[in-house]
């Protein structure tokens, strides 16, 4: 992982955070969430229906999964998902999840996950799970743009500079998501997370919402 935040650094994102032009930034920023959103949530009912459905009828279960992440200045909330997973499973899949889990640090994601169900294969593949998460952008709690809510047991871990990530809002993509997405490794992300923050414009955020579009039909670092 990489060390202390190097003085330069700390400067030129102190400067950029403090900038008065931020301001106009952020509340553009809200703007197109909010219309966005909202744009989003109704068009793509019909998605949101049949994943419901799909989950409802292969295995029993919530239809919804909340998870407590970190978003602004450390601030927790509940970022939700549609169900990928299992909802109970038999002791010898659990003691085969926490040993892998034992091996991990920090944005550990296991491979042949024996949580995950048919139906959490295919809208994982597609972020089809995401979409629930169109209704923490609507309340404010994400953006369409801003580096992944880590989970507070990866904050823990974080270094001075890892930190950094959580001095803007969160969102559902970024610069990673449609370079690489979980092919990138965490260091990297971080790097690309710290270079949106600082060159952060609502021209770039519609650049990097576009880019995400075939990133996902093409499910590039999903598959």
């Amino acid at each position: 992982m990489t060390g202390p935040i190097p003085t330069q650094d700390i400067t030129k994102i102190s400067s950029v955070l403090n900038h008065p032009s931020r301001v106009i930034y952020l509340f553009l920023k809200r703007l197109v969430d909010i219309a966005a959103s909202l744009l989003a949530i109704v068009l793509l009912s019909p998605v949101f229906t049949v994943a419901a459905l799909s989950i409802y009828l292969e295995s029993k279960g919530p239809l919804f999964y909340r998870q407590t992440r970190v978003g602004l200045h450390g601030k927790h909330f509940n970022m939700w998902k549609f169900r990928s997973m299992q909802h109970n499973l038999s002791p010898a899949d659990q003691a085969r999840l926490l040993e892998a889990q034992s091996k991990a640090g920090v944005r550990f994601k296991m491979t042949d996950d024996p949580r995950i169900t048919k139906v959490g294969k295919f809208i994982r593949k597609y972020s089809v799970d995401e979409l629930p998460q169109l209704f923490n952008v609507l309340v404010g709690d994400m953006s369409l743009v801003g580096p992944r809510p880590a989970l507070p047991s990866e904050v823990a871990e974080y270094n001075a500079r890892q930190m950094v990530r959580l001095q803007t809002i969160p969102g559902i993509t970024c610069i990673w998501q449609v370079s690489g997405r979980s092919n990138i490794p965490f260091v990297q992300q971080v790097e690309m997370d710290i270079e949106y923050i600082c060159k952060a414009n609502i021209l770039l955020d519609l650049t990097l919402l576009l880019k995400t579009i075939p990133a996902v039909i093409f499910c590039r670092g999903a598959c």
